[in-house]
């Protein structure tokens, strides 16, 4: 677009302002009825696919052995007392007080139980309860069966009515010479364990033998009868509902038993999660209304241009909803930088516009052939330098000169961010490229809003305050004048004596940043996504802006710390192929296992690691079947507790006495050949899935290198760890695809438009300088670097390279018009700096607030986003001048 084109192009919107704002609303109505018509679905970084060895293995596993798709809650009961109890007290004074093993305790228990088996709603999601209650009010069914038929008792399933009556009938010292006897590892209870151990049930410091815990678990099975795209909103709700009543049981509403019991699951997450972020904008939601006004108040000093520039912004919003719904793109957490970005574009498009605008009001902008254009109003007024008589231009005459000086800016910005955004289109990733794809279309929408709409809604707007009610609209810039213009122009003031010495500050900062980004954290951890508990000032708010109490988090954490878990994202599998009827394949699996030390494998409460393989699932049937035990020694040559041959023979005696559990570890085809085995291995819930993939693929390598098969760590948390390297990996290409795009574009740009490639360059260093810089305080801040942050930090260079371009096109315009270095710095510093101040402290102000929030992805992101906006201003006003005063400089000695 040549200076000409500008020119007709903004004559036209301003003479033809009515017709320009019809079409555009007309087109907004189109656009924005995507919103309405179009039915997104949701997506999630877990749903995303790779093609991978992990993915390939996982498929395998699902099509041969089956998927598990059972929900599980845990219900966490404990007792602390002994911990907050007076320290001088002996340490039995402190079992008692700290046992959740009463009788008392096992049967409000088993109450629970039974109130959600009452409870039509409820019931119709549970499958079934297991926990140490359970196992003992079966011990005293057992006990009872075997005294009333004065022989062997009849093992069948006590209900649960069964199981209270026979737990009611003891004793509290019955009960507890029977907890004895359940938890003796020795001992038996005439099968009321069944194939469960006890001690799943406990922590995994529970002294084995020991009638007294601090704490216990039960596991709660759910069944939902919702598609299998569809979210179990059934059993989440559930899950809810009778978390409300473990607290009435077990919390502050039941003081006789002053404990403490929290329900974990999937439905809690997501409700105390969607509670957070309701709970944040409830809070943050007029502190940032408020700072945004308070700032567009000080910027525009006047209500109609803060109200058609939010006018503008909400015809944004529109366009970006319709694009969504139009192209039926799948929300997901990825796509949550990108209203940001565009409200950020919006308000630096808009005081461009706007204070471009007051500038030709003034007179103190040329048009394209330097002449100073009065149009109607011939009043005077002293420019910047204290020249009198400057024509004073009328509404329409000064949209059409400002809306010409900025709009090429404009342009360029918008092309170079959205092609910047559009690179995202090369990866394989689906939801990468709906980014890439609702990025670059927003960015067009903010260009045709606030390159059109905008400037012609205000011209309309200043005709009819000016005509119709005299309202004087002739307003100074911000910056022009004041306490701002002082500050700008002090900048201005020493990036012209001192521009080396910017810069080389500047590198050494950048390089700073750099190196902290070698070290910077790239792990995805799924609990640094749960809410954290409001600090005191915020509950101390009044009425409904006091948040709720956020527990979970350390919930969580209190689970990996105590307990075998179970449920989404706590286990992994190894699938072995190959000779998995190798009797080598058994001695490696128990010296992988042996060899597992302190990370992300949980253990057992005897020490020993969670994992389910062919050998524990062998060793555990021998135990309790007599054939299995005597098919195993007869061939254990070694005397080693493991086969020394005939291991397929083996495996064919033990799915004779017990296929359910064989088949959860091993493959046995039609013709009954062995063609692979599987390990299940418990993991902590809480922890990053990139050290939980690290740790199973260290066990299957262990099994690899001692066995003839291969094994490949997969499952859930492994996947997601596959996934969040293969998205990471994508979006930091393209960074760099996107910054060799805009390179080439600018460089391009300014070689046609003045003959000056090297402008590119210099344009685009303070972009990299302030993402350098940003990467830095995230390594400081110890803000991880991964998929969620990664699209956060893309706001650094959409924004970066907008207020690049501006303060580039300004400076190349006012040498131009004058052959004096500091009058065309100063006026790029206080002219255009003055209305990138009011964008980024607008921007700052509304989106860094979010730290204040619960939610840590709304923390992280309001801090990110600040931090981004803060460099990106910074770097543009000192770094990019400082370069264009050297470029100056040199110029003059070259020639």
């Amino acid at each position: 677009m040549t200076e000409g084109l500008a020119d007709r192009y903004a004559e036209t919107i301003v003479s033809r302002s009515r017709l320009v704002i019809v079409c555009l609303l007309l087109v907004t109505l189109v656009v924005g009825a995507g919103a309405i018509v179009g039915d997104n679905g949701e997506g999630e970084i877990g749903q995303f696919e790779t093609d991978s060895p992990e993915t390939a293995a996982l498929e395998e596993i699902e099509a041969t052995y089956g998927t598990d798709d059972a929900l599980v809650a845990q219900i966490v009961v404990r007792d602390e007392r002994g911990e907050d109890g007076d320290s001088g007290d002996e340490t039995e004074t402190e079992n008692e007080s700290s046992n959740v093993l009463t009788r008392e305790s096992l049967l409000e228990s088993l109450a629970l139980q039974q109130a959600v088996r009452e409870n039509e709603t409820l019931n119709a999601t549970v499958d079934s309860f297991a926990g140490i209650e359970n196992v003992v009010a079966t011990g005293a069914v057992f006990e009872d069966r075997a005294a009333a038929a004065d022989g062997p008792p009849d093992t069948d399933a006590p209900t649960l009515d069964e199981q209270i009556e026979a737990l009611e009938s003891r004793s509290d010292a019955e009960v507890e010479e029977l907890l004895a006897t359940v938890l003796d590892p020795d001992g038996d209870v005439g099968g009321a364990g069944g194939d469960v151990d006890p001690t799943e049930f406990l922590p995994t410091d529970y002294e084995p033998g020991s009638t007294t815990a601090d704490a216990r678990i039960t596991f709660l099975f759910q069944v939902d009868e919702s598609g299998p795209d569809e979210e179990p909103q059934a059993a989440y709700d559930a899950q809810v509902a009778i978390d409300s009543m473990v607290d009435e049981r077990f919390g502050a509403g039941n003081p006789d038993l002053d404990g403490d019991a929290f329900v974990f699951g999937q439905g809690i997450t997501d409700a105390a999660s969607s509670s957070a972020v309701g709970d944040s904008f409830a809070i943050i939601t007029p502190v940032a209304f408020v700072l945004i006004l308070f700032v567009f108040a000080v910027t525009y000093r006047d209500v109609a241009d803060v109200l058609v520039g939010l006018f503008g912004i909400g015809v944004v919003m529109a366009w970006l909803a319709g694009i969504l719904g139009w192209l039926e793109i799948p929300t997901s957490q990825l796509l949550i930088a990108v209203p940001f970005l565009l409200i950020g574009l919006s308000i630096d498009y808009s005081l461009h516009v706007v204070m471009r605008f007051r500038e030709a009001r003034q007179g103190t902008l040329e048009d394209d052939f330097g002449a100073r254009e009065t149009g109607t109003d011939t009043a005077t007024a002293t420019d910047g330098e204290g020249d009198a008589d400057v024509g004073l231009r009328d509404v329409r005459g000064g949209m059409r000169v400002g809306l010409a000086s900025v709009v090429l800016a404009l342009a360029a910005a918008t092309f170079s961010t959205g092609v910047g955004f559009l690179s995202n289109v090369v990866s394989p990733l689906a939801a990468v490229q709906d980014f890439a794809i609702l990025c670059a279309g927003g960015i067009v929408a903010t260009f045709v809003v606030f390159g059109a709409l905008v400037p012609a809604v205000k011209v309309e707007v200043d005709d009819l305050l000016e005509g119709r009610f005299g309202r004087d609209r002739q307003l100074p810039p911000f910056g022009g004048a004041g306490v701002v213009n002082r500050l700008l122009a002090g900048g201005a003031t020493l990036v012209r004596r001192a521009p080396l010495a910017v810069v080389v500050v500047a590198v050494l900062l950048a390089a700073g940043g750099a190196y902290g980004a070698t070290g910077i954290d790239t792990e995805f951890n799924q609990a640094d996504f749960l809410p954290e508990d409001a600090p005191e000032w915020a509950k101390s708010l009044p009425g409904p802006l006091a948040p709720n109490t956020y527990t979970i988090s350390d919930d969580v954490a209190y689970l990996g710390d105590n307990f075998q878990e179970r449920g989404e994202g706590t286990q992994t599998q190894v699938l072995l192929r190959g000779e998995v009827t190798d009797p080598a394949t058994l001695v490696a699996l128990d010296d992988a296992a042996t060899s597992v030390g302190d990370g992300t494998i949980t253990r057992r409460a005897d020490g020993d690691p969670a994992i389910e393989s062919p050998r524990s699932v062998l060793l555990s049937a021998a135990a309790e079947n007599d054939t299995v035990a005597a098919a195993l020694e007869e061939r254990d040559t070694s005397g080693n507790e493991l086969p020394d041959e005939d291991l397929a023979g083996l495996y064919d005696v033990l799915y004779e006495a017990d296929s359910e559990a064989a088949s959860e570890v091993l493959y046995r085809t039609d013709s009954s050949e062995y063609e692979s085995a599987r390990l299940l291995v418990s993991v902590r819930g809480d922890a990053a899935a990139q050290d939980v993939a690290t740790d199973s693929r260290a066990l299957a390598e262990r099994v690899e290198s001692g066995a003839p098969v291969t094994a490949v760590a997969t499952g859930g948390p492994v996947v997601t760890a596959v996934v969040q390297d293969a998205l990471l990996e994508t979006l930091v290409e393209a960074f760099v695809v996107t910054l060799v795009v805009i390179l080439a574009f600018l460089t391009l740009l300014y070689w046609r438009r003045y003959g000056a490639p090297s402008l590119g360059v210099l344009t685009l260093v303070p972009v990299v300088a302030a993402l350098c810089w940003l990467l830095g305080t995230m390594a400081v801040l110890d803000i991880p670097f991964n998929s969620e942050t990664a699209v956060i930090t893309s706001l650094a260079i959409g924004l970066g390279v907008d207020y690049s371009i501006h303060v580039s096109e300004r400076f190349v315009s006012e040498r131009e018009r004058t052959d004096d270095l500091e009058r065309a710095l100063t006026a790029t510093v206080t002219g255009t700096g003055g209305a990138l101040l009011g964008s980024a402290a607008t921007t700052t102000a509304g989106f860094g607030v979010l730290a204040l929030a619960l939610a840590p992805p709304l923390q992280r992101f309001g801090l990110v986003t600040g931090l981004s906006i803060v460099f990106a201003f910074v770097a543009c006003l000192t770094v990019l001048p400082c370069l264009l005063v050297l470029r100056e400089r040199l110029s003059r000695r070259v020639t």
